[in-house]
């Protein structure tokens, strides 16, 4: 229950249930075993912030050793108590959890920046010595000594850091009206089961606007009445000049599968972007020959960022994002 099943759900069938739910499934077998040690990549990926809290709870007081790999990093501030860094090929352990670790990483490069800036003013001046002094007799016995010195030196390395972002701006769109989404008194029910009724909002322009609730509760199916997609009752309208770019949770399978990673951005993309199609592609870890792959042998979360893509290039002023960071991570920083 704790994953977010009720009592209803114990006797169904598990084919029933959606992937996400399946997911689900297996998370809580995993933990019913009380293994002595979990791996868990992403477990977070299909569940609604309620189930993530009670998982955070489960982790923290009743398991035993957990290996977690996630990009959430309140999950891992709740649940960890030691991080490793993997980069640039190297591994870095700290035995605190990740927002310490971020202090503490950083403090560690500045100590290394100085240490290493010191070293070489070191080494500059024991090489200014020697090359003056290199020829002068009288200096031989001091000269043959610093380069003895400069021998025994263990050169000092800053660790190599991953600044790679990529810097991307939306295309150019026209202005929408003032209110893209008004929603008057919007009902949807199925048969006798009533999803939501009475709901009345205005989205202004520039907002950024959350839907939260457990799963179930109709969040993507309100977004599927803004998207005019299934029939409701009320009234729901859409502004002047309106542009939606919608991301569905559906929406890897909507690419044309017969066409190339690459030939898939280049139908959208416009203008100057068209030169950066590649650098966009790589940022999004299809570099190399994994643009010139077909959409249709890319794995899901594959396809997903693909799809990400694609939206991001689309000149838009009103996105709609249904779970779009379930299966992919693509880069650090994005502007």
């Amino acid at each position: 229950m704790g994953l977010g099943f009720s009592r209803a759900d114990f006797e169904r069938s598990t084919s029933e249930f959606s992937g996400g739910w399946r997911m689900r499934i297996e998370l809580a077998k995993l933990l019913l075993r009380r293994p002595d040690v979990l791996l868990l990549d992403e477990p977070t990926n299909h569940l609604d912030i309620e189930s993530i809290q009670w998982l955070e709870n489960f982790l923290s007081t009743r398991a035993n050793a957990v290996v977690l790999v996630s990009h959430d990093r309140a999950f891992l501030n709740n649940v960890t108590t030691r991080t490793i860094e993997i980069t640039c090929g190297q591994i870095y352990d700290y035995k605190v959890k990740y927002d310490e670790f971020v202090v503490l990483r950083q403090e560690r490069r500045e100590q290394q920046l100085r240490a290493y800036e010191n070293q070489q003013k070191q080494i500059g001046d024991t090489e200014a010595f020697i090359e003056r002094f290199r020829y002068k007799a009288t200096k031989a016995v001091q000269v043959q000594s610093r380069i003895k010195q400069l021998e025994k030196i263990e050169r000092i390395e800053v660790d190599e850091e991953d600044n790679s972002a990529l810097r991307l701006k939306f295309p150019p769109a026209s202005r929408s009206g003032s209110y893209p989404v008004i929603c008057e008194d919007v009902r949807k029910a199925y048969g006798s089961h009533v999803v939501f009724d009475n709901v009345t909002l205005t989205i202004n322009r520039g907002e950024k606007i959350a839907f939260v609730g457990k799963n179930g509760e109709g969040k993507s199916t309100l977004v599927k009445c803004i998207m005019s997609e299934i029939d409701y009752d009320g009234k729901l309208t859409i502004g002047h000049n309106v542009q939606i770019g919608y991301f569905a949770q559906n929406q890897a399978q909507m690419l044309d599968e017969n066409l190339t990673v690459f030939d898939t951005i280049d139908r959208v993309a416009t203008g100057d972007i068209r030169l950066k199609i590649r650098d966009i592609l790589g940022a999004f870890m299809f570099g190399g020959d994994a643009s010139d792959k077909k959409v249709k042998v890319l794995s899901g979360g594959e396809r997903t960022r693909l799809a990400m893509i694609k939206l991001l290039l689309e000149p838009v002023n009103f996105l709609i994002l249904d779970e779009p960071t379930i299966t992919w991570i693509c880069v650090r920083r994005m502007y």
